[in-house]
Formats: C-alpha cells, sequence, structure tokens
C-alpha cells in the first residue's frame, strides 16, 4: 500500500517563485501522523483562497498540500480512537497552513485532531458544514452561553451570504430566533430569505458615523466582518447584549469606542475555531447535526472538482462565491 499514487494539489515557493499545482504523490510523501485518513471531500474557505493564490500570509511553510478541513474515511490507523472503516471530519489545528491539509485524496494526521462524523450527516454534508458552519455554531453557542434566548429580539448576522454568515441565519432561523441578514449582494437576498431570515438588510444600518452610540435594535449578533462593520455593530446592540466576532474580512482594525462597553453592558465574544478541545468541538458537530435543516445545507452546498481550485480560489477572494463550496478530491 506504500507505493499506492494518489493526486493532491501541492503548493511550492523556489525563492520568490510560487506554483499550485496538481501532482501524483505516494503515501512515502505523507508526513507521520497515526491516521491515515482516504479523503472524500474537502472545503473552499477564504482562508484557503489566500493559500492557494498566495495573496496572504496563510502558509508556514513549503512544499504544502492546502485545504484546513477534510472529511473521509479512515484507512490505517494505530489510534485506539480509531478503526479501519471509521468516518471522521478535521477542521482547524494548523491544518492546510502548519500541516499538509485537505485538497488531496489522501490525508495522514493525528488522531487527536479527528471527530467522528456526526450521525445524521454524509461526508459531503460535513464539508458543506466544515470551518465555516463550525465557526457559526460557535458563535452561537457563544451567544447562548450568554443567555441570548429566542424572546430576546432580532439577532443580526453581517455577511450573512458568505459560508459563515449562511450557516449562522439556517440555524439561528431554525431555532427560532427572528433573524436579521446583512449582506452587500442583492443578488443573494432571496437566498438568505429561503434560509430563515426574516429581513435581509444591506451595510447601511452599519454605515461609520462620529457618535459613539447609535439606536439600539440587536439582542445578539454573528459578526463575520470584522473592521468598521462591527465597530457600527456595537453601537447599535441592545443594553446586556453580546456579539460573536468571528471574521475579518472587513478588516484587521476595530475602529470602536468603550461606551458600548461601559453604558450599554455590550459583551463583545471572541470566537476560535482553529484551537477547540475535543469536547466542546464533538458537541458543536453534535448541535449542527441537530439544529442545521439538511434541506438548507443542501440548498447552500455546492460541488467542485478538486481541478477548479485554482479559479475558485480567486472567486472566493472576490466575494464571488455564495454559500458552501464543497471540494471533491477525486473528481
Amino acid at each position: 500500500m506504500s507505493e499506492k499514487p494518489f493526486k493532491a494539489l501541492l503548493l511550492e515557493k523556489d525563492n520568490d517563485e510560487f506554483k499550485a499545482s496538481l501532482k501524483t504523490l505516494s503515501l512515502d510523501d505523507l508526513p507521520e501522523g497515526d491516521v491515515l485518513v482516504s479523503v472524500a471531500y474537502s472545503t473552499l474557505n477564504y482562508k484557503d483562497g489566500l493559500a492557494v493564490t498566495n495573496k496572504g500570509k496563510v502558509v508556514r511553510g513549503f512544499p504544502m498540500i492546502p485545504g484546513i478541513d477534510l472529511a473521509g474515511t479512515v484507512a490505517e490507523s494505530s489510534s485506539p480512537d480509531y478503526k479501519v472503516g471509521d468516518q471522521v471530519v478535521l477542521t482547524g489545528w494548523g491544518v492546510g497552513e502548519k500541516y499538509w491539509g485537505g485538497y488531496s485524496q489522501m490525508a495522514r494526521v493525528n488522531a487527536g485532531w479527528l471527530v467522528p462524523l456526526p450521525a445524521g450527516l454524509t461526508l459531503a454534508q460535513s464539508m458543506g458544514i466544515g470551518t465555516a458552519g463550525f465557526t457559526a455554531m460557535l458563535s452561537i453557542l457563544a451567544l447562548e452561553k450568554m443567555g441570548l434566548t429566542p424572546g430576546d429580539g432580532e439577532v443580526v448576522v453581517t455577511g450573512a451570504s458568505g459560508g459563515v454568515g449562511s450557516i449562522a441565519v439556517a440555524v439561528l432561523a431554525n431555532l427560532g430566533y427572528t433573524v436579521v441578514a446583512s449582506t452587500g449582494r442583492v443578488e443573494s437576498h432571496d437566498y438568505l430569505k429561503e434560509l430563515g431570515a426574516a429581513e435581509v438588510v444591506d451595510r447601511s444600518p452599519f454605515a461609520p458615523s462620529k457618535r459613539p452610540l447609535e439606536s439600539a435594535r440587536w439582542a445578539g449578533a454573528v459578526d463575520t466582518v470584522g473592521g468598521e462593520i462591527l465597530a457600527s455593530l456595537l453601537k447599535t446592540m441592545n443594553s446586556g447584549a453580546s456579539v460573536a466576532a468571528c471574521g475579518n474580512a472587513g478588516g484587521f482594525d476595530l475602529p470602536a469606542t468603550v461606551l458600548p462597553f461601559i453604558l450599554r453592558g455590550v459583551n463583545l465574544l471572541g470566537i476560535d475555531s482553529v484551537m477547540v478541545p475535543y469536547e466542546p468541538r464533538v458537541e458543536a458537530w453534535r448541535r449542527l447535526a441537530q439544529d442545521l435543516p439538511l434541506e438548507a445545507l443542501d440548498q447552500a452546498m455546492h460541488i467542485a472538482p478538486l481541478s477548479n481550485i485554482t479559479s475558485l480560489a480567486e472567486d472566493i477572494l472576490k466575494g464571488q462565491i455564495r454559500g458552501r463550496l464543497v471540494i471533491d478530491v477525486n473528481a
């Protein structure tokens, strides 16, 4: 089995020359790890787009197989936690950045990075969720931990037409929340309504202003954008309300004041989806399988072959990917 060839997207860099190309590798080329996974699907996240196009300092070393998510079947295991034939999911842990990732038909990984495929989900659906949906659920769990309930009022999701936003809208709506979806893409309004949004707004409610506070409206928020959008969002939260901040597509800076925090008691909750320990990771996946309507998931996801990854990576960086893009590494 050690000589069995497989296909992978390999990123290489020689001095300043960067190359992303499909290569034929053998199992002997893979790094060390106690579980060998026959990969069925990966995903395309914004971070993957930066890695594949070399437009962000995502990759920590070369050569690298990118892809921060993967789902597949255990082919070999020296770990007592997994046996041959188990279906597994991996997100985070620096895979696709520090460690070889999911844009490959085979992956050798550490058992501690894996979780069992949640009951009720297919491998493709788990990657329709991927890091984006996992992050969305972590955000919702954080808001729930702060006491948010469906009867508290409107919950807003910014960047709602993207991967995290789409899943957040669908889950929140299914849980009975009144969800307001914010997006700069007019063509996504009907799509977000179909996912369960009670109202879809553009970015104008979060336009920058010099006032330290604005009229309070939101009982809770999932912010996938950051930057000025997050700063403006903080000004419009109800007293004691929380914002789960999980994205930076709008920039790293936060041009905010302390007044929302000290005059309204607003809570800013940072969401990290990379280094989540095993037990809360499994719980988030359990809740996703339970609370994300599969018809909404199937509507939000699209499957594309690994051979198209370079052009698709450009598209996601331009904001031209709606919902969740699943990568079939065997197509």
